[in-house]
């Protein structure tokens, strides 16, 4: 009979545990869900020249469409498209690097073009992993009407798919590494705990299982195409032979090689034998389990931003640093609490037993927050550059978002540290009354508020840096030349350019000129004109309107590509008095 009611007890902590850990993964799936599906997509790598250049007029029809970006890239067979005037696919040259150049990527176009305007439709993948497009258009002898219906978006579905798949990997080498190395190192008695030996094989579960659907749901994440081509041997094909792909075959070996570490650990410790000594983890089951879980580690920032841009040498240990630290506090979080300040624990008769691993952990817990916060403050100066783009970029303000709960579980672990010490000065029953109570409590909430890191840090990685993404709006005032004369009124006076957002694409300027005494002044004509500074490329007319007097807009200024530019402006002040100004700036 007691064994009966003991295997029935047994079986409820097991569904509740099985409980807890569903709801962890459930909702650090919806949250990542959610926000990849309610954000657009941000580019991560930058277009930064094209040829024929955007809405370039042509006397002869080009040979070759060309790309280039600011860092290597990898083509699709569908990375280029051409539409003609009416919406309908031209056959092209396959896609490719340009000159053996891996940050271009170029078709020949088919001889014999007809006159009106084109589109050439593009898509790569970044150096991070991330798929990015984009269009341009060119005309052929004078500009058309044109038709394009080709749609560039990833599905939903493959989105959805893809984010989850991350989360899932991400969570589960949280609860994976972290709580190995908790049952390994910190507290190996604890091995011997069902429900936390269930938290960490779930980790394994999910960290599996994650990778498996971020490397089917690659393949139509980098072309474009539907769901159901994940399977096609040419879409597998083309994720085997990304860096990508070989990191997600890595890090499923190396995965397996882990879960050996971990098992050898419960078995060294007697699996559910409730004898009292605790078996130390042998040296070599340490450095293999390292070898392990740095490799482990190692798949994410060789894959992201990290890898990429300026100090990638730094920032690649610096971001794996960081990605370890929080494993090894929120997975060591988790089976601890399920396991030695959980209400079933306190209950336990093994209260002896259970003592050593609350101050150990929280030794651990006081370095990773140390960790967490050095490499957090080098990564976010990295990533951001400058205080403007923390609240102008969605990559910013996440990352204050993420700056704010880390506060938060720092001083609720103070909390669980503070308890810790005088836990370990004497038995349980020395501790203030109802603290155990208030820890569970702190505990849980650091939990919660550890899911919400993870699924900040997992849409960081989709989101676009901002250091990239920034665009503060140019805002110069320039001198005008004294030869414009008195009788205008704009001796003395300037002009003020306001340029929004000042970065590749369509971009809106407004141009004052003010007078000495700042008032605005109207004169008979202003036109425009948008040149590179490197004269890489012919300057390009910018149409004006006079949206009152003195005050001159360019509402669809477009700038083909991010750099330096110079926008020169001829102030007409009468039939036969012109002025030219220009203004440099800098567009993202």
């Amino acid at each position: 009979m007691f064994r009966l009611a003991n295997r029935s007890g047994h079986r409820r902590r097991t569904v509740r545990i099985l409980l807890i850990v569903a709801f962890v993964l459930g909702g650090f799936v919806v949250e990542v869900t959610v926000g990849a599906l309610s954000r657009p997509a941000y580019a991560h790598a930058q277009l930064l020249q094209t040829s024929p250049v955007d809405e370039a007029v042509a006397a002869a029809p080009p040979k070759r469409a060309w790309l280039r970006f600011d860092e290597a890239v990898t083509p699709t067979p569908e990375s280029i498209q051409l539409l003609d005037p009416d919406g309908h696919k031209v056959k092209i040259g396959p896609p490719g690097h340009a000159d053996g150049k891996g940050n271009t990527v170029a078709a020949s176009l088919p001889p014999g073009l007809g006159k009106g305007t084109y589109t050439v439709a593009w898509r790569v993948v970044s150096a991070d992993s991330h798929a990015i497009s984009g269009a341009f258009r060119f005309s052929v002898g004078a500009p058309s009407v044109s038709v394009t219906s080709l749609d560039q978006g990833t599905s939903p579905v493959t989105s959805a798919a893809h984010a989850v798949g991350r989360g899932l990997a991400f969570l589960g080498l949280a609860l994976a590494l972290g709580g190995t190395v908790f049952f390994g190192v910190v507290w190996p008695a604890g091995a011997r705990e069902r429900r936390g030996r269930l938290i960490v094989w779930a980790g394994f579960v999910a960290l599996g299982l994650g990778t498996v659907v971020v490397f089917l749901a690659q393949g139509p994440y980098a072309t474009g195409e539907s769901p159901a081509t994940a399977f096609d041997p040419g879409v597998l094909r083309l994720t085997l032979d990304a860096r990508i792909g070989r990191a997600l075959l890595a890090r499923l070996g190396i995965a397996l090689a882990f879960a050996a570490v971990f098992a050898n650990v419960i078995r060294r410790q007697g699996g559910d034998d409730r004898g009292d000594a605790e078996a130390k983890t042998p040296a070599a089951v340490l450095v293999l389990g390292a070898i392990c879980g740095l490799g482990l580690v190692l798949t994410w920032p060789l894959t992201d931003h990290a890898h990429t841009g300026s100090q990638a040498w730094l920032a690649v240990p610096a971001t794996s640093l960081h990605l370890l630290a929080i494993t090894l506090w929120f997975g060591g979080l988790v089976p601890l609490t399920a396991c030695v300040v959980s209400p079933a624990a306190d209950r336990s008769a093994r209260a002896d037993l259970l003592t050593p691993a609350l101050p150990r952990f929280s030794g651990l817990a006081q370095v990773c927050f140390t960790a967490i916060a050095v490499t957090g403050l080098y990564l976010a100066w990295r990533e951001v550059g400058t205080f403007g783009a923390l609240g102008g970029t969605g990559y910013g303000r996440l990352l204050l978002v993420k700056f704010g709960v880390v506060l938060v579980i720092v001083a609720l672990a103070a909390r669980g540290r503070r308890f810790a010490r005088r836990y370990a000065r004497g038995p349980r029953e020395a501790a203030p009354a109802g603290a155990l109570g208030r820890l569970r409590l702190s505990v849980a909430a650091e939990i919660v508020l550890g899911i919400g890191v993870l699924s900040l840090a997992t849409v960081l990685v989709n989101t676009a840096p901002a250091r990239t993404g920034y665009a503060p709006p140019v805002h110069e005032k320039v001198a005008i030349p004294a030869t414009a004369g008195t009788h205008t009124g704009l001796d003395g006076g300037h002009v003020e350019v306001k340029l929004t957002p000042a970065r590749q694409g369509p971009n809106v300027a407004d141009i004052y000129l003010v007078a000495k005494d700042e008032s605005l002044v109207n004169v008979p004509e202003v036109s425009g004109r948008l040149e590179p500074r490197n004269k890489s490329i012919g300057t390009l007319p910018v149409k004006l309107s006079a949206a009152e007097p003195g005050h001159y807009v360019a509402s669809a200024m477009s700038i083909p590509y991010p750099g330096s530019w110079v926008l020169w402006l001829n102030i007409r002040t009468s039939d036969f008095d012109e002025t030219p100004v220009h203004i440099p700036f800098t567009a993202r």
